[in-house]
């Protein structure tokens, strides 16, 4: 075995390797970007070496540093994780030609099935049942689009070099074909360096469900049962479970069979997955092999009770795989709930800011938190919004979806949007708990999964008034232990007021309003507060609560008409986050003389997110149409859109190609066409 690893990764995955390192006695190195010197990561592993700028092109990309950093630090092999290099076919060959192990298959496997059109040639002459297609070399749209023509529409375009749900588009016509064709180019290229693309027939309702497998250099080949990945946006993964429900156990035998034939086909060694879409008629057929640890593969751990990593590092190291196919059993069932920082709301674009609370479930043998994130760190723009993968188990799936349900209402995040309501309403739906669901789930069920938060419930914001009045009595007791008679009434706000009643009205911000700047003053959430003997009366519209609480820093308690509830109150930049019983509310406390200026965003396009312009199809003075694609931002690998709202001209274009931009940056001014 190993006595020193490097990992050519970062964030959860690079956690994740270090965790299983350090429990087999293996040193670890890590690698870091400027924008990650603080992560997680770097203060795990036993040395840590910075190889870059933040941009994963000037760190995470750069192959001959990783290998210079290896040298350097006297690590033997390298682990690449997921992503960034770990299927690069010229990185596993310069780890060999450095002496150096690298952690995956050998170079000739995964330049097989680097190419999604060479792995379907390869499958096709192995005997692999394959999606309808043309995954060819003439490459142009002329080509392509008659390709589509006569697959039939709908078509899926694919990067061939792709992998993650990145370079993938539906077209459902023709009239469609092009600028989606462009698209998926444009983010080929940019997260490939490959922008070869094939054409698939497009399955309207096929199940993705994939076999792990795991193969060592002695002819040993196993699979270690099947994921079901269904629950998808995007083509990315957003749940994933292990084993996947309703299959057959004929059906759950041959994909395997397939699966195992598919890794002997290539001469296949370590951990890889081969993923299939199951067609409602119990077909299936092959869509790609990821040659590679997958990000769901926690799942498959809980099931089996193995260790994957320490499966690859034992082949890395040459061993014969730890247990023959007949001796890996399956047990029980396993969840995996991807938590990003994103904003269902919005389309899902990619959030940011200071994660400035966390607060996850306790890890137990139903529960693992795989993360690289920490209280305060930040997310930013360079790499994945991923938080952590919440995995659970459970004696069967009914009982795992509890698991879920329950885990999602304790975790715990403020600072940036997050899909964490959007996982609990997946968990919480019929159709998902029926077993059947298709990969296009949440596009069917997208009213009831995603939603704009709902306005704050009158219980919160007597919460929030409880909260506040505490938080006062704290600060006049504290001023008047300071004082030469701190037992005076005086400094005392628990409604003694010169045999006066005390009597106050708090004013809230909503924002969980679409956008609390354009509130006006009558739109504010008021608390009408009085003191009565012991407690305090706070009227919430015409909701009337009788309040006694105890607050102990951020930790409150408070008695609301006799129901006990406890929460925490994060104060950040001006807010209010109130977090309690599986719920959340985020208020603002408004001042006596505040004033809400309303703002003029008629004609005026404001930047999403943050991100980098990659494309600009207008120029200053030109008239438009409304919907026209006006530019196009990217971040984190996903592109959003900026059309015209209406027929205009352009009257201001702030920013140019390769720019970045700032969220809530003025990107363009279009002066709408008066009405003849």
């Amino acid at each position: 075995m190993f006595d020193k690893i490097l990992i050519a990764n970062r964030g959860e995955i690079a956690c994740r390797i270090i965790k299983t390192a350090h429990r087999l006695g293996i040193r670890t190195v890590a690698v870091y970007s400027s924008a990650d010197t603080h992560s997680k990561h770097v203060a795990l592993a036993d040395e840590a070496y910075w190889i870059g700028a933040a941009p994963a092109s000037e760190s995470y990309l750069m192959a001959e540093k990783i290998i210079d950093v290896a040298a350097k630090s006297g690590a033997r092999a390298i682990h690449p994780g997921y992503g960034f290099l770990s299927e690069n076919a010229e990185f596993a060959q310069l780890c060999s030609d450095r002496g150096l192990v690298f952690i995956g298959p050998p170079v000739s496997a995964i330049k097989a099935m680097g190419s999604k059109s060479n792995a379907k040639d390869i499958m096709a002459k192995a005997g692999v049942p394959l999606v309808p297609g043309y995954h060819g070399q003439d490459q142009s749209l002329e080509n392509l689009l008659t390709s589509a023509q006569d697959i039939g529409f709908p078509v899926l375009l694919k990067a061939a070099a792709g992998g993650g749900g990145k370079g993938m588009r539906i077209v459902k016509a023709a009239k469609e074909f092009s600028e989606a064709l462009s698209s998926c180019r444009r983010e080929a290229m940019s997260s490939f360096s490959d922008d070869e693309i094939l054409v698939e027939k497009y399955l309207t309702q096929p199940r993705h469900v994939e076999i792990q497998i795991f193969a060592d250099n002695h002819g040993n080949v196993v699979h270690l049962f099947e994921r079901d990945c269904s629950a998808q946006r995007r083509h990315q993964k957003i749940i994933e479970e292990a084993p996947a429900p309703g299959i057959s156990e004929d059906v759950r035998k041959a994909m395997a069979d397939v699966a195992v034939k598919a890794a002997r086909a290539i001469g296949y060694a370590g951990a890889g997955t081969v993923e299939f879409l199951y067609d409602h008629d119990s077909s299936f057929y092959f869509m790609e092999m990821n040659t590679r640890l997958q990000v769901e593969h926690p799942v498959t751990e809980f099931i089996t009770g193995l260790d994957l990593v320490e499966w690859q590092l034992l082949v890395a190291a040459d061993h014969e795989l730890p247990l023959q196919q007949e001796q890996i059993t399956c047990s029980g069932h396993a969840f995996e709930a991807r938590i990003y920082a994103e904003d269902p709301a919005q389309d899902f674009l990619p959030a940011t800011g200071s994660i400035i609370h966390l607060d996850t479930p306790a890890e137990s043998a139903h529960i693992r938190i795989d993360t690289g994130i920490r209280q305060g760190d930040p997310i930013g723009i360079f790499y994945d919004p991923m938080i952590a993968k919440l995995i659970v188990w459970d004696k069967d799936r009914k009982s795992a979806i509890g698991r879920l349900k329950g885990a999602l209402d304790q975790f715990q995040v403020v600072g940036v949007t997050t899909n964490i309501d959007f996982l609990a309403a997946i968990a919480a739906n019929e159709t998902f708990g029926s077993q059947f669901i298709d990969t296009s789930f949440i596009e069917k069920h997208q009213d009831d999964l995603v939603f704009e938060k709902s306005v704050v419930a009158d219980e919160f914001i007597a919460i929030a008034a409880c909260y506040i009045i505490l938080k006062r009595n704290e600060q006049t007791a504290l001023r008047g232990a300071n004082r030469a008679d701190p037992y005076s009434p005086w400094h005392q706000v628990s409604g003694w007021r010169n045999n006066q009643s005390y009597q106050e009205t708090l004013e809230f911000i909503d924002f969980h309003k679409p956008d609390p700047k354009d509130l006006e003053l009558s739109n504010l959430i008021q608390a009408a507060i009085s003191y009565e003997n012991s407690g305090y009366r706070i009227v919430v519209n015409e909701n009337s609560f009788m309040a006694t609480g105890d607050l102990d820093n951020e930790n409150l308690s408070v008695n609301l008409s006799g129901q006990i509830i406890d929460a925490q109150i994060i104060e950040y930049q001006g807010k209010l986050h109130i977090l309690g019983h599986g719920k959340s509310a985020t208020l603002g406390l408004v001042d006596k003389d505040h004033q809400v200026d309303e703002i003029e965003r008629s004609g005026k396009l404001i930047a999403p997110m943050p991100g980098t312009v990659i494309t600009v199809s207008v120029s200053k003075g030109e008239k438009v149409q409304k919907n026209q694609t006006l530019l196009i931002l990217e971040a984190m690998k996903m592109e959003h859109t900026i059309s015209a709202p209406t027929d205009g001209v352009v009257r201001e274009l702030y920013y140019q190609l390769g720019e970045m931009v700032e969220e809530g940056s003025e990107l363009i001014i279009i002066d709408p066409l008066e009405e003849s």
